[in-house]
Formats: C-alpha cells, sequence, structure tokens
C-alpha cells in the first residue's frame, strides 16, 4: 500500500490536519504530493484577502484546536507580500532529494514559522532560516538549482493528474493505492482523532 498526502504548504486546511498527518506518518510511509494549488498564484495579500483568510483560519482553529496567532495575522496576513507557494515547496522538493526521511518535519516546521511565530514562509530567508533550524542548511543551495524547479514541476503534474483521477480539487486529501486501485479517505478524517483516521487505511 502507498500513501500520498495532496497538499499545499500555504494551505490554511492542510496546517488544521498537521496532527493527522504526523499519526499517518508515524504507521505508514507517507508521500508529500503537492497540487500546486498556490504555485505560482500571483496574488498579493491585500486588505481584502487578508481578512478573507483570517476568517477562514478561525474555522480552522475551531474545529482542529491548531492555533493561528495574533504575530501571523498581523506579521503575514496584514503584512503585504506574495501569497505563493513555490519557495516552499522548492524547499521541501530539495529536502526531498537530499533528505527524504525528514520532508514531512519540514512541512511542519515551514507551517509553524507562518502559522505560529507569524513568519512568511513564502520568504526565502525564512525558508532558508528553517532549513538551518532543521540541520538541512546544505539543502540551501539546491533552493536555486534548476532541476531542483523540474523536479517540482514534475510533482505538481503527477498530484494534479491524482487529483483529476479521483476527482477532487482542494487539499488536503489522503490517497491510499492499494492493489493497482485508488481510494480516497474520507477528509473529515484528517480533522478528527488519529485513531479514527487510522481505522479507515484497514
Amino acid at each position: 500500500m502507498k500513501v500520498y498526502y495532496l497538499f499545499d504548504p500555504l494551505c490554511g486546511w492542510c496546517y488544521g490536519a498537521k496532527p493527522a498527518l504526523e499519526t499517518v506518518a508515524s504507521q505508514y510511509p507517507v508521500e508529500l504530493t503537492p497540487t500546486g494549488l498556490f504555485f505560482r498564484s500571483g496574488r498579493v495579500m491585500d486588505a481584502d484577502f487578508a481578512q478573507y483568510a483570517w476568517g477562514n483560519d478561525q474555522r480552522i482553529q475551531r474545529l482542529t484546536g491548531q492555533a493561528f496567532s495574533t504575530a501571523y495575522r498581523e506579521n503575514v496576513l496584514q503584512g503585504g507580500g506574495q501569497f505563493d507557494s513555490q519557495n516552499s515547496l522548492l524547499a521541501l522538493t530539495a529536502v526531498r532529494e537530499m533528505a527524504p526521511e525528514q520532508e514531512i518535519a519540514v512541512l511542519s516546521a515551514l507551517q509553524t514559522a507562518r502559522y505560529v511565530d507569524g513568519r512568511d514562509n513564502a520568504d526565502l530567508n525564512v525558508i532558508t532560516d528553517v532549513l538551518q533550524s532543521q540541520g538541512l542548511g546544505d539543502v540551501v543551495p539546491k533552493l536555486h538549482d534548476p532541476a531542483t524547479e523540474q523536479t517540482l514541476l514534475a510533482r505538481i503534474n503527477f498530484g494534479q493528474q491524482l487529483t483529476q483521477r479521483l476527482g477532487v480539487s482542494g487539499v488536503p486529501q489522503l490517497v491510499l493505492e492499494r492493489d493497482g486501485e485508488w481510494e480516497l479517505v474520507p477528509s473529515q478524517l484528517l480533522f478528527g482523532d488519529g485513531g479514527g483516521l487510522l481505522n479507515a487505511f484497514g
């Protein structure tokens, strides 16, 4: 059985599902599968979008208990800048190439940097700090390697093919591949207790 996790680093619901992902990853190998939801989105964090995002984030916090800090609201949402997951995805792809066993931990660290510490994880300087804090400073040069970008584009292409195959559009989603068959794990289980989620694996 293979387990795929469809996600985007800037997706608040994916941050809400972080405990569930970590529960699954403690029992099964999980392949992080970006769909490119906010990859090269071209969106700027203006006041209207910031207000919309904060309202959505508060719903996620009530449902999952995951914290969205005041520092995040003030420094990231109200701080302007780009809403683009390209740099975080480049970092995760570089980690996957050099230290794949740490990719989920780096995703978690990037999410914590954004939603708890109030640091913009679309910023290469912030991403560099996160990688170094994880003992992965040697990954940083790979962020600027054209080969890393090509690998990322291939990952996104696979993720988009998977969403089309399964008829899903949003993230997060967990997908199981067993004996050549594809199966979506009910997405609501990503926001409940880990035991209920693992039961879905049979």
